[in-house]
Parts: C-alpha cells; structure tokens; sequence
C-alpha cells in the first residue's frame, strides 16, 4: 500500500474511493505517472532553452519551429506507417532545422528582416502540415488515429515509451546547458564580443538551435504545435521580472516551466475532459501575470509604489524649497508661514500639502507654531538648502554647458532637482567651478550651509 494511502487509513478514512487530491498523489495509475514525469521535464527543458531566444529577442523562433514540426510529423508517419516516437522525432527534428536554415537563408540572401522571415516560415510550413495532415485523414489508414493531437498535444496519450524518450532528450538539452552556459551566455549578452574573442559563434548559435529544434520535437505530442512556443517564451519571459542573474533566471525558468506542467496533469486528473496542455499554458501563463504584477523590482505594483512613494517625496522637497525661498526673502528661516501662503506659490491640492507637512513634521525638518504657522527647524534648512543648492546648480549647468536661455531652465531644474546624487551634485560642482550665483543671480547655497 502507498504511503500517503497507509496515512490515510491510520487517519480513519478509507483506502478506496480517496478524495481525488489524494489519490492523484497516491500514483494509483502509472499512466498518471508517464503524464506527470513527461509533463514536467518537457516544461523544465523548454523553460530553460526559452531563456536564450528570449535574451536574444529571438523568442518567435520557437512558434516558427513548432509550427514548422508538423509536416515533419506527417511524413514520418507517411513513411513508417506507425505512431513510434522516436520517428516522430526524428521527422519533426528535421522539419524544424529545414524550418530554421529557411528562417537564416531568407535573412541572409534577402531584404526580409528576422520577423517577416519567421513569419513566412510558420505560415507556409503549418500550411503544408495541415494539408499533408488532411491527406493522411482521408486515406483511411486507421493507425492515423490521433495524429491530430500533435496540432493542440494530447499528455493523457503519452506512455512508458514517450516518458523515456522525453526524459533523454530533456535531461540531455539541460546538461548541453550547463557544459555550454558560458559560452552561451556571451552569445546572448554580446555576440560581437564572443566573435571577437575567437569564440566559435557559428557553432554556438548552431548548438542553440539545435536544443531548440529537440525541445520544440518531444514536446508535441504534449502540448501540440499550436501551444508549444508558451512553454518556450512564458518561463523565461517570468523569470525575468525576478532576477538580473542568468543562472537564477534559468533555474526559475526552468522550476516554472516543470510546475506548470505538473499543474497541467493535475488538473487534466481530477477532471478527465480538462485537456493538459492548454492547462499547462494557463498555469504558465498565470504564473508570469503574476510575476508582472508582484515581482519586487519589475513588477507593476513595485513600480507604482515606487512612484507614488517618488511623488510624496517630491511633494516634500517643493514644500521644503518654498519654505527656503520665503525665509531667503525674509532674510529669517526661523519665521513661519501659514497653510494659503505656502498654497499659493506651490500647486498642490490642500489634502497634498498637509499630508506633506505632516511628514515633514514627523521627520523633524519643520514645526507647527501655536498659531497654526509652519517654519523650518534646522534640520529642515539644511535639507531645503539642499535640494535649492540642485536646483540652481542645474539651471546654471543648463545655461552654460547646453547655452539654454535662463528663462527656459526652471522647469527642468524643477524635475531634475530631485533625483540628483551626492556624487552628482559634486561633478556638478566641480564642473561649474564651485559657482556662488544661478543665471538668475540668486545665491547658490554653499554644501553645509545657507549663507
């Protein structure tokens, strides 16, 4: 008896009719077993090999050559007379490199660019597939049955044999990924650079194409000719919003790709019409919405908290540097000044302005006085004289180094003024000579002080 079995009857629940969680975990079946394994190191592989085309902008190179596979397919059947996969493979493996040497020469030989190529090439090679798929239907032979599934894959046929088939080929274009990774790497980052170092880029990029072609072959049947470019392009287009290092990247690729295809047998288990590959491209799929929308340095959430968190800073610094410029004009920065002054120099709401103060309160730059007047501490002097100090340093760099007119440098020093560095601010110092005075002769606040 298995083991999660033996558990569940020590928990008092029978051994027979299991809840179907359970039971798909129990391996009852071992066609359940081929789906699972083949499900997700087809997901694994073409997760991991996807990473290259995608860093290469090259990621429509999968849906050409799956699309390509599929006369491949046909005439192998056409041939042998049989459904033996490993015939499969090898006739879909050489329509695919016809495919990909079609989708080169047409680059190479003509004024078509890579995408009109590819797209010529998937067109007119599905075309084909489609008619000699057709053909096949209509001439009776019964042992076509089921040669449709390659069009939209159907895992649930798959057995011992294809397991075993797909095992050796994944694990094989895994291992040519690891042996190869550095050389593959330069290929993707700076190909110039590889040729320039005497690599063999030629042979690299045939290397590439050829775990392509392999991943694109063994997973057909799976997933079909139609679905096969999701496991190649989502994963790593997924993984991408996670990291800036290749070698995590391919392993989260890779860990998608293979949970996605587990995902996919689950479900096609516990509801036996559910077909498993487009529900490994569902899960794929929401797998990179997901990474769209929570990674934390690309996703779109951390992008708009990062903006509105840049907003409410900004906010702060106006409301600093319209404190700075009174107290200048008043030759006092310890005078305050209430809430409608402060408005009518600065556009922003009333709601902006007193949830800016606030903070500026809590950090302790300025304080409220008992009649309701806000006036700079001396932290806050320091701080506005700051971002004062940026802003005219770049009105004068703008007027000097561009030769912008001085009235047409207020804008732009407003917006740049706020993401300027520390280690700017000095080059932009040191470049202007250590300036006392802005184009419109107002006084530059020296580093450290008002004066």
């Amino acid at each position: 008896m298995p083991l999660i079995e033996s558990l569940w009857a020590m928990l008092g629940g029978a051994t027979e009719g299991l809840p179907p969680w359970i039971e798909f975990f129990t391996f009852s079946s071992i066609n359940v077993i081929h789906v699972v394994l083949g499900c997700s190191l087809l997901g694994a592989s073409a997760g991991a090999i996807g990473c290259f085309s995608f860093l290469r902008k090259r990621s429509l190179i999968g849906d050409a050559l799956a699309h390509a596979a599929l006369p491949g397919v046909c005439v192998a059947f056409m041939l042998t007379g049989t459904k033996n996969p490993l015939y499969f493979l090898l006739g879909a493996g050489a329509s695919c490199w016809l495919g990909a040497v079609s989708v080169d020469a047409i680059v190479r030989y003509t004024r078509c660019k890579e995408d009109s190529a590819l797209g010529m090439v998937l067109s007119v090679f599905f075309g084909v597939g489609i008619l000699l798929l057709t053909y096949i239907q209509k001439t009776g032979d019964a042992a076509q049955s089921g040669l449709d599934h390659y069009l939209f894959g159907k895992a649930a046929s798959l057995v011992e044999s294809d397991v075993k088939l797909i095992a050796v080929v994944s694990l094989g274009v895994l291992g040519a990924l690891v042996l190869a990774y550095k050389e593959l790497k330069v290929i993707s980052f700076d190909p110039d650079f590889a040729g320039a170092i005497g690599l063999p880029r030629r042979l690299v990029e045939l290397m590439l194409a050829t775990m392509i072609v392999l991943s694109v072959a063994i997973g057909l049947q799976a997933v079909g000719v139609v679905l096969m470019a999701a496991l190649l392009v989502t994963p790593a287009a997924a993984a991408r919003y996670w990291t800036d290092r290749l070698n995590i990247m391919l392993m989260l690729a890779a860990g998608i790709g293979a949970f996605s295809g587990f995902f996919g047998a689950y479900v096609s288990y516990l509801s036996p019409k559910m077909p498993t590959g487009p529900w490994i491209v569902v899960a794929v799929t929401s797998l990179f919405l997901a990474s769209l929308m929570f990674a934390p340095r690309r996703g779109v959430l951390s992008r708009l908290m990062r903006h509105y968190r840049f907003r409410k800073k900004t906010a702060r610094e106006n409301v600093l540097r319209t404190l700075y410029l009174f107290g200048e004009r008043a030759d006092n920065w310890e005078q305050g000044y209430l809430l409608n002054e402060i408005l009518h120099h600065r556009l922003m709401s009333t709601l902006e302005l007193r949830r800016a103060l606030y903070r500026l309160e809590r950090n302790g730059l300025i304080v409220e006085t008992p009649d309701h007047r806000f006036a700079l501490t001396a932290a806050g002097v320091h701080a506005a004289a700051r971002i004062t100090r940026l802003h005219r340093l770049w009105e004068l760099y703008l007027t000097r180094k561009l030769e912008i007119a001085p009235d047409h440098v207020h804008d732009d020093a407003e917006e740049i003024e706020h993401i300027i560095t520390p280690e700017l601010e000095k080059r932009l110092i040191a470049d202007l000579g250590g300036p006392q005075w802005d184009p419109h002769e107002k006084h530059i606040p020296p580093v450290g002080g008002v004066a």
